[in-house]
């Protein structure tokens, strides 16, 4: 037994220090705070003030706790009190079927936060590939994000493709917003989880920690994800997704309704968000950066996967590497030269799977 309780607590500890590797030490704190010593006065057991023997007070070093400085929506300031360390996922691949691009959203202000994580993007652009197409580039992203049009673009071999991905173990972000702005949301979401998101809730506000006010209105307290964030922006307008037993509640609005739920269940992880529009509406505010950075970094589901997520990467660039390796030098047998072809300047560094309509 005591063997066993040794082994079990050595695996406990193999654990903890290769998730520490990948996370900050505040992960699950939504404020931040570090140890400082200070001089605090020595009171009695009646709480009165110790003197010395010429009478001067007297005191003593301890160590206390004080919150961090905070940027101006009051969240703490600095990447190291993200979820994830920089870096920490260098060459995982977040895919993304960007559905919906209108108002200038090209995803350029999430991209450049998530490369900070280490992720690289790339996105299928208002149409998606085919479902062949998708299931092949998805053996090479640790996640995929939906962002949503008002009209269904995907079909159900589509739909059966992302749930064989889900049902893997890799992340899944299901983005929708207000009505009319959920069609491939609710496909997916009805298919996968049995609910769906609806309404047309005008919104605008940031919200705290949800328990902290009169309402529900926040991000919940403890999550991984709302590592750093104790004030977030809700988005313009958004949907309200429906609760079931499955969901856990992420963030509520302003108007007390449910904005973004997660699944966490068997080992698979996925979110779903009624609030697109804080991907590029009002990014600057309260918590959406380190909240995208956040979500992301908790999809790669690393406590399941552990070194896995990098042993597939690296075999992943490993292929792609023997493959330009043959592309790169064309031998030309009339001159005897030897060509180089610049790859990389054929292609959008980002775009390398995309398909443009």
């Amino acid at each position: 037994m005591n063997i066993l309780k040794m082994t079990i607590a050595f695996l406990a500890i193999i654990s903890y220090t290769s998730l520490s590797a990948q996370y900050n030490t505040n992960a699950g704190k939504n404020r931040a705070y570090k140890e400082e010593v200070q001089q605090i006065a020595v009171k009695d057991d009646k709480g009165q003030q110790v003197l010395d023997d010429i009478g001067n007070a007297v005191f003593e070093e301890r160590v206390v706790e004080v919150a961090v400085q905070s940027d101006a929506y009051g969240n703490a300031a600095g990447t190291e009190y993200d979820l994830a360390t920089d870096g920490a996922f260098e060459g995982n691949t977040i895919a993304v079927l960007h559905l919906y691009t209108g108002e200038g959203f090209d995803f350029s202000k999430p991209k450049a936060a998530l490369e900070e994580k280490g992720f690289s993007i790339y996105r299928w652009i208002n149409q998606p590939p085919s479902p062949e197409v998708l299931r092949e580039q998805l053996k090479s992203a640790s996640q995929l994000w939906v962002i949503s049009d008002q009209t269904q673009k995907l079909t159900e071999e589509h739909a059966e493709v992302i749930k064989e991905f889900f049902d893997s173990g890799k992340g899944l972000y299901i983005w929708g917003d207000n009505q009319p702005y959920y069609a491939d949301a609710n496909f997916l979401t009805q298919k996968i989880f049995g609910t769906t998101m609806n309404g047309n809730t005008h919104a605008g506000e940031t919200v705290g920690i949800s328990g902290e006010s009169a309402n529900k209105s926040g991000i919940v307290d403890g999550h991984l994800i709302a590592t750093g964030v104790s004030n977030m922006y809700e988005g313009i307008t958004i949907a309200t997704v429906e609760a079931t037993q499955d969901l856990s509640p992420l963030v509520y609005g302003s108007a007390d309704n449910l904005v973004t739920a997660v699944y966490e269940k068997d080992g698979k992880r996925a979110i779903i968000d009624g609030g697109f529009t804080r991907l590029y509406y009002a990014w600057d505010t309260a918590g959406t950066g380190r909240y995208v950075k956040n979500a992301a970094s908790w999809l790669v589901n690393y406590e399941r996967f552990g070194e896995l997520v990098y042993d597939e990467v690296k075999a992943e660039k490993k292929k792609d590497e023997s493959l330009n390796m043959e592309m790169d030098v064309i031998e030309n047998e009339d001159l005897g030269d030897v060509i180089h072809m610049e790859l990389d300047n054929m292609i959008e560094p980002e775009l390398d799977f995309n398909v443009r309509n």
